[in-house]
Formats: C-alpha cells, sequence, structure tokens
C-alpha cells in the first residue's frame, strides 16, 4: 500500500478552530470561513482513508461571490498561512486562451512549484543551521590561523609536520574558537572568497516558451558547465562573514533532489490556488472584440481545476488534489455565466456581505493586526503615543462608508486611505514633535478629514 503523503504542521485542526482562528483576522463573513474550513479539513480526511480511495475523493472546489474588500483574499490567505501549504494569488483576467499574447494558466502551477521549492528550501537550510555553523566555524578559524588546517580539517603539514608542532597548532586554535564564540573577534577583518551575486549562474542563460520548462533547465545547466563559476575575494568583519559562510555552507548541504521532491509532494497534496477576478472571463458566445479568449480562458483553466499534468522545472506536477478557490464580484456576470464543465468543478459557492458601519468598528478594533494597532505600534517607534477614543472610531467608520457610498463601494481597503490622510500629518512630524501623546478625538477627525468628505470632487480623488 503507498504510504499516506505527509500532513504540513498545524493541518490537524476542526473545523471549529479553523474558524476562530480566520476571526482573529477577518471580521464577519461567517459562511465563507465555514466554507472553507471543511473543505480543509475535508482534505486531511481524505489522506486519513485507503489508498484506494484516496485518488478518488477529489477537492470540493470552492467560488466566493462579493464586492472588493470584504475580505475574500484575506481569507485564502490566511488559510494557506495557517497550514503552512504552498498558495498563489492570482488573477484570472491577466490570464489569456492559448494562442493569443500573453500568460497561459498552466504558469500559475509553475509558479506555484517554485514557491514550495523556496520553502522547503529555507526549511532544509533551517534544519541544517547547525552542521553550516560548524563548518562556517571551521572555515573562519581557517582564515584566522592560515595553513593550521587543511580543507579536510586534518592538521597542515600532514605526515611531515613535526609531531611536537601539532599540539601547539591545536592549542592555538581552541583558543581562537573560544574567542570567537565570545564574540572578541566580531570586529576583526578577514578576507572571504565568495561567489558573486547570481550563485555562479552562466554569463548566457537561455529561455524557452511556456511549457518548455524541463528542456530550459536542461540547456541551462549545460550551459553551467561550460562557464566556470566566478568567485571573488571581499575583505569583512568576522560578523559578516560569520553569516555569509553560514548561507553557504547551509546551501551547499541542502540536497536540491530532495527539496524538488518534497515540494512536489506538497503542492500536489497541500497546494491552494487562489483566483480571483474570475467573473472578468465569465462571459461566453462572443467570439469577437477584446474579451475574444474569455471563453478560451475558461477552457484552458478546465483540465488544470479537474486534475491534469502540468510539466515544470522540476518535475510534472498534477493538479488532481491542489485546491482551488475562485472569487469575484459577478456584479454583471454570473457564476452561471461560466462554461458548465466549469461550473461543475466549483460545487462550493459563498456569497460574503457587503460591509457596513458595524463592520468597520469591528476592523478597527478587534482584528489582531488592526490599523489602529499598526499605527500605534509605528508611531512608538519615534516616541509619539497614539490614542483612539471610541467616538473617533465610530466617525471614521462612519466616514468610511459615507465616501464608499458616493464613490466605488471599496469596502474594507476605504479604511486603508482614510487612515493615512488622518496621520499623514502626525507621519511627517513625528520625529521632530517626540516625545509626546495624541489622542484621536471626533474633533480631530473631523479637522483633517471633515472638508474633504463633504467636498464631493475631493473625496472623489484623495479619498
Amino acid at each position: 500500500m503507498p504510504e499516506t503523503p505527509p500532513l504540513p504542521q498545524n493541518l490537524d485542526l476542526t473545523p471549529r478552530r479553523i474558524v476562530a482562528e480566520l476571526d482573529r483576522y477577518i471580521v464577519g463573513q461567517a459562511a465563507a470561513k465555514r466554507a472553507v474550513a471543511i473543505a480543509l479539513r475535508n482534505r486531511r480526511r481524505r489522506l486519513m482513508v485507503d489508498a484506494a480511495m484516496r485518488d478518488e475523493i477529489s477537492p470540493k472546489n470552492i467560488i466566493m461571490i462579493g464586492p472588493t474588500g470584504v475580505g475574500k483574499t484575506e481569507i485564502a490567505r490566511r488559510l494557506a498561512k495557517m497550514t503552512r501549504s504552498p498558495f498563489i494569488k492570482v488573477e484570472a483576467s491577466k490570464y489569456t486562451e492559448v494562442g493569443y499574447v500573453g500568460r497561459d494558466v498552466e504558469s500559475m502551477i509553475r509558479e506555484l512549484m517554485d514557491l514550495a521549492v523556496n520553502m522547503v528550501q529555507a526549511e532544509e537550510k533551517e534544519a541544517m543551521s547547525q552542521k553550516a555553523g560548524e563548518a562556517a566555524e571551521e572555515r573562519l578559524l581557517d582564515l584566522l590561523l592560515p595553513g593550521g588546517r587543511t580543507a579536510s580539517g586534518s592538521p597542515a603539514g600532514g605526515p611531515d609536520m613535526a609531531l611536537e608542532e601539532r599540539p601547539r597548532v591545536d592549542t592555538t586554535r581552541e583558543k581562537f574558537r573560544v574567542m570567537l564564540h565570545n564574540g572578541e573577534l566580531d570586529n576583526r577583518e578577514v578576507e572571504v572568497e565568495t561567489r558573486e551575486s547570481g550563485g555562479g549562474q552562466p554569463m548566457a542563460r537561455i529561455f524557452t516558451n511556456m511549457g518548455l520548462e524541463d528542456m530550459e533547465k536542461n540547456l541551462n545547466e549545460a550551459m553551467s558547465s561550460l562557464f566556470p563559476k566566478k568567485t571573488q575575494r571581499r575583505k569583512m568583519k568576522i560578523k559578516e562573514a560569520w553569516e555569509v559562510l553560514v548561507s553557504e555552507e547551509a546551501a551547499r548541504l541542502v540536497d536540491m533532489d530532495k527539496v524538488a521532491a518534497e515540494a512536489r509532494t506538497r503542492v500536489e497534496q497541500h497546494g491552494m490556488v487562489f483566483i480571483d477576478e474570475l467573473d472578468k472571463v465569465a462571459g461566453r458566445e462572443n467570439r469577437s472584440g477584446p474579451d475574444v479568449s474569455r471563453e478560451g480562458v475558461q477552457r484552458d483553466l478546465l483540465p488544470l481545476v479537474e486534475g491534469s499534468t502540468v510539466p515544470t522545472k522540476y518535475g510534472p506536477v498534477k493538479t488532481d488534489h491542489i485546491l482551488f478557490i475562485a472569487a469575484g464580484a459577478f456584479h454583471v456576470a454570473k457564476p452561471s455565466d461560466l462554461i458548465p464543465e466549469l461550473q461543475g468543478r466549483f460545487p462550493i459557492r459563498v456569497e460574503l456581505s457587503p460591509l457596513n458601519k458595524e463592520d468597520f468598528v469591528r476592523i478597527l478594533t478587534e482584528p489582531e493586526n488592526a490599523l489602529t494597532i499598526q499605527y500605534r505600534l509605528l508611531l512608538e517607534t519615534e516616541q509619539v503615543e497614539l490614542e483612539f477614543t471610541p467616538e473617533a472610531i465610530e466617525q471614521l467608520a462612519e466616514l468610511a462608508c459615507q465616501v464608499n457610498e458616493k464613490n466605488e463601494n471599496i469596502g474594507a481597503r476605504r479604511l486603508a486611505t482614510i487612515m493615512e490622510k488622518l496621520l499623514d500629518e502626525v507621519s511627517f512630524e513625528a520625529p521632530d514633535i517626540s516625545p509626546t501623546k495624541i489622542q484621536v478625538t471626533p474633533d480631530y477627525v473631523k479637522e483633517k478629514l471633515g472638508d474633504l468628505v463633504e467636498n464631493t470632487d475631493l473625496t472623489r480623488y484623495i479619498l
């Protein structure tokens, strides 16, 4: 029986715990949170069933319907971060039908694979940090004591070195090791041989069309063997040299074939693709004009969502169990305007509610990354204490609603614009007026934003 693919850390979360975690950062939208929590839990359940049935269980892809700025993207992003899964956000409108100038839909899987490789590589380097540190330490000692050791770590001079000299060399080396550990040599300069930026890439590279990454990889590897890897000698302090050498040693210790295999498993079993603006390609039966390839994009997207194999420079990647979460405002087009085959591959549909004043008040106060908290912490670095009264927050929420009603409704993103304009003067003058305390009251809000909100023309351009 095939082995069960490993579960990423923190994946063993119940739907209730997943929703509670999302509640820490996203206000409201209970139906959407519930849907993604169930979809995530079902992925774990699939990996626990018998291998004979595991491949038969397909992911339940989701379409989120709602205006901009209500939390669609943030829900997907937080979900991926929570599970440490490979995650990529793409915009459907950026892709074109095969045969037209533009990006083909398979490139999203290649980008997802690149991201997963970087993620696993970083983890492997972290796991190798101790060994890399030991190797970097020996290289530093070699630089501090030229001739003390050979590249293999044995005493210089080999068998020809006088026996009475070896203890002296080793004793001096150990003294320097202690000084190195104690930081006594941090400001001492050494000359380090490092690779030039670019990681030893060849002077000439070969680029191929989309879908030919394997050929590109092989050709570039062949080119790399023809050009020697360039190195340069740089003088730097021990503290800086330590970081450079640890990074080099960690990269040398990482097995990239193992990294690619693990990354491929993660993408195939736990990968998530968030497709925004799906409504922009929802038109059908339109064979002329600038939107000629919209239905073609849907048809090209269909094999990925149904399950196919995409060639990447790290090997073929199967998309059968990648979770696709699509989103769109669907103001003009409707999900029913998608081609029937694609509709069937997104069985779960949830509608996200527009945000009102009460939601804005909660967004400004409840999440752990609330804007009021962010600005308070930023200004604290300049010794400026910022305090928002409850009445001021109510007024900011009211103003955000008014501006959204007068102009395009961009949801919670309007709060960022209003907050930036509100605190523009304080942010600029903070270094000159510190230490001080500033209390944001309704009068302060009216003074900074009142005229802008009342003047429709200014509101349109500034807020």
